[in-house]
Formats: C-alpha cells, structure tokens, sequence
C-alpha cells in the first residue's frame, strides 16, 4: 500500500534497504570519474580503430598502386624493348645505306675527277684545234684569193643571149667597154652558180679570168675611174672577184666609206683583203674593225 500521507501534506519516505556487504558503495563524484574514465577509454579505442583503419588502407592503396606502377613499368619496359630492337633494325639499315652511300660517293667522285680530267684535256683539244682550224680557214681563204687575182666581176650583163658569157663574147664586151686596143685573152667566163633569174629579175653575173695579170689590173683600174660604164645599150660595172669571206669583211666597212666622203681634208681607201686606211692632217691609220673606225671618224668630225 502507498504511504500514508502526513499531516501537512507530506508523505513520509520509507527507510532505504542498506546496502548489503557486497554491493560498492557509489558517491555521485565517483560515478563520474567512472564516466569520465570510460570516455578516455572509447576515445583511445576510437584513435586505435583509426590508426588500424589508416594503416590497413595505405596498406591496401600501397599494394594496389605498386601493383599498377609494376603494370605500368612492364608495359613501358616490353614497348621500350620493341622500341630498342625497331631503333636497332632501323640503325643497322642506315648503317648499311650509310655505307652503300659511302661506296656509290667514292665511285662518283672518281668519275667525276675522271670526268673532269678528260674534260680539261678535250678543252686543250678544241683549243687547239679551234686555233687550227681557224689558221686553216684563213690560208684557205688566202689561197682562194690568189686563185681569183685574174678573175673579175661583171654585173649587169643580160642573160637574153646564151652566148652572152662566151669568152668571144665578153672579150668583145671589154674591149669595146674600156676602149682596149686588142680583145684581151680569157681563160674562161660564166655565170655565178645561181638560179636563173626570171623574166624581169637581174641577171647574175659574170666570172671572167684574164690571161694576163696586167690586162686585169688595168681593166680594174679603169673600171674605179668609170663605176658604171654604157656600152651597147646596156649599163655594167665591172668588179674584183673576191671570196665570200672578204666581200662580206669589206661591206661591213660601206658605212664608213660612206661616212669620209663628205669629210674634207681626209683620205681612205679599202685595202686587200678587209683593211680600211684613213689618212687626216698627215696621220695614217688602218682599221679592221668596223667599229673602231666609226669611233675613229666621230673623233676627226667633231
């Protein structure tokens, strides 16, 4: 039954047990040391479960990550291996282009200092045959010169007459041209080897060679004084026979010539083969050159 209550309204507690011999004795300080204890406690069971857990993970990220890394370094080891043996296969065959190239260079250079060689040789060669050939050409030519000392040249004769380049024919034609006394001898006459000209063309002209060296020098004299001479209702002239080679060296000098005519005080003339002589205020010089002559009137014309 509950307690009774008291008189002015409070109850009376009942007495507590005591405690029995066995049971501790608990005071409130005590029971919170015990507490106090227990905390420490948990909380060092905490910090021991962290360590273990830390180092049970690094342990864990330790073996994976060497296991990774060892991957890593076995992939990166077998490529750099093949690496190596490609880098091997690929120096052995330059090494041996290397030296192919060596061989195929030292071939080329002895070629070439063959090549070179011969060159320097054939270059002496030419040289000495350009100076040949060139004094051959020229004794040629002087050769050919002689041969035509007697012979002339007659422009204007027309070809009407077949027989017009008989020797009667322009043996006749002379005398009566220059007023010889006889028909002067010629050897031979004809016409220069060309087409024939048609109708109305001019007619080529004839090669005459005289017998006589002196009836040629004398009809040439006369021909220079005269130029164009009129005999039997025809106009001819009459020059040197010269070589092909000396006709086009004395044209190139036409310009000149044409030049010192209208120079008073000044004498030329055209010497044999190509040899322009000019004489001003007593000097006399000789030209070969075309263009040294000009430079040479463009002084004494000033």
């Amino acid at each position: 039954m509950p307690p009774k209550p008291t008189k002015g309204g409070s109850s009376i507690r009942p007495h507590l047990r005591p405690a029995s011999p066995d049971e501790p004795l608990t005071h409130p300080e005590s029971g919170t040391a015990a507490q106090a204890a227990t905390s420490s406690d948990v909380g060092a069971l905490k910090a021991e479960l962290l360590s273990a857990l830390r180092e049970d993970f690094a342990a864990t990220l330790k073996t994976e990550f060497q296991a990774i890394i060892g991957e890593t370094l076995s992939s990166i080891k077998s490529e750099l291996l093949s690496f190596k043996k490609e880098l091997s296969s690929g120096l052995s065959a330059m090494q041996e282009s290397f030296t192919g190239l060596k061989v195929t260079v030292a071939e080329m250079e002895r070629s070439l200092s063959t090549c070179t060689d011969d060159i320097v040789s054939l270059q002496r060669n030419v040289e000495h045959l350009t100076k040949a050939v060139a004094k051959l050409e020229d004794k040629c030519d002087d050769l050919e010169s002689r041969s035509r000392r007697q012979n002339i040249r007659i422009v204007g004769v027309p070809e009407d007459d077949p027989l017009s380049a008989s020797t009667a024919a322009i043996s006749r034609l002379l005398k009566e041209a220059f007023d010889l006394a006889e028909e002067p001898l010629l050897d031979r006459a004809h016409r220069t080897l060309a087409p024939k000209p048609k109708t109305g063309e001019r007619p080529r002209p004839i090669v005459a060679r005289l017998h006589y060296y002196t009836d040629c020098v004398k009809i040439l004299s006369r021909a220079r004084e005269l130029q164009q001479i009129k005999v039997n209702n025809m106009t001819i002239s009459v020059f040197p026979d010269y070589t092909a080679k000396t006709a086009r060296a004395r044209a190139a000098f036409a310009d000149c010539r044409r030049q010192l005519r209208g120079i008073e005080g000044v004498r030329f003339g055209l010497l044999h083969p190509a040899r322009l002589r000019i004489t001003h205020d007593g000097v006399t010089r000789d030209f070969t050159s075309p263009e040294e002559a000009k430079t040479y009137i463009k002084t004494i014309t000033k």
